[in-house]
């Protein structure tokens, strides 16, 4: 991973057009192609980004001798351009092969339940594939709904923000590819939060309450009357 502190200009060209005007920023180079644009707030959240597969050309600034260019090219020809008027810190790091997240057991045996039972997400639902990869992780659960829009669900035992939020950035990614687009999100658990709902309704995520002993088949202990 190479991390370049930089101020610089960012544009984005292609099928939407994006401008950050001159500051400093943070500038994440992946091992995988991907570069990411951070300022010194939003969390983890980048400014803007281009994923793989793309390629990366340093050059000199056609119009100013002074600044250099950055253009970041993916397949379809979309650009993300950098001017770089100065570095104030450019380092690489080798960080090897990640072994990835540790789902709780639980979680993981939803995510298993959930994809035999797609049913329970509403009628006409179907799986892709679980564990979907995208550039920035691996979606739990790829499906389409009834009508044949794709659908990218997250599962949590418990349904906090951070999982909202998780879900969000995995839209965004999806959202750009267009064989796949326009895509929904499903946030799934078995206790979601009012704070995590409230995020993701107004989001435009459904939330769906998981039952796990009925996704294992077994009856309720619950009281009742019938």
């Amino acid at each position: 991973m190479r991390l370049v502190v930089a101020t610089c200009q960012v544009d984005y060209v292609g099928r939407l057009t994006a401008h950050l005007p001159m500051a400093p920023r943070l500038l994440l180079v992946k091992a995988d192609g991907s570069v990411s644009v951070h300022a010194d707030d939003r969390a983890y959240k980048p400014l803007n980004w281009m994923t793989p597969p793309c390629s990366l050309v340093e050059q000199d600034h056609p119009e100013n001798p002074d600044h250099r260019l950055w253009v970041v090219e993916n397949k379809t020809g979309e650009q993300l351009r950098i001017t770089v008027a100065e570095v104030h810190h450019d380092s690489a790091h080798e960080l090897g092969i990640d072994p990835g997240l540790v789902k709780d057991g639980v979680e993981a045996h939803l995510q298993e339940l959930l994809a035999e039972h797609m049913e329970t997400l509403g009628q006409g639902y179907r799986l892709v594939r679980r564990e979907y990869m995208t550039a920035i992780g691996p979606v739990d659960i790829l499906g389409r709904d009834a009508d044949g829009v794709t659908v990218a669900v997250e599962i949590k035992r418990r349904g906090e923000i951070d999982g909202v939020e998780q879900l969000t950035r995995y839209l965004e990614l999806l959202n750009r590819d267009p064989l796949l687009a326009p895509v929904s999100g499903v946030f799934a658990a078995q206790v979601i939060k009012p704070q995590a709902r409230t995020l993701a309704e107004d989001r435009g995520i459904r939330c769906v309450t998981l039952d796990y002993d009925s996704l294992r088949g077994i009856e309720s202990t619950d009281l009742r009357l019938f």
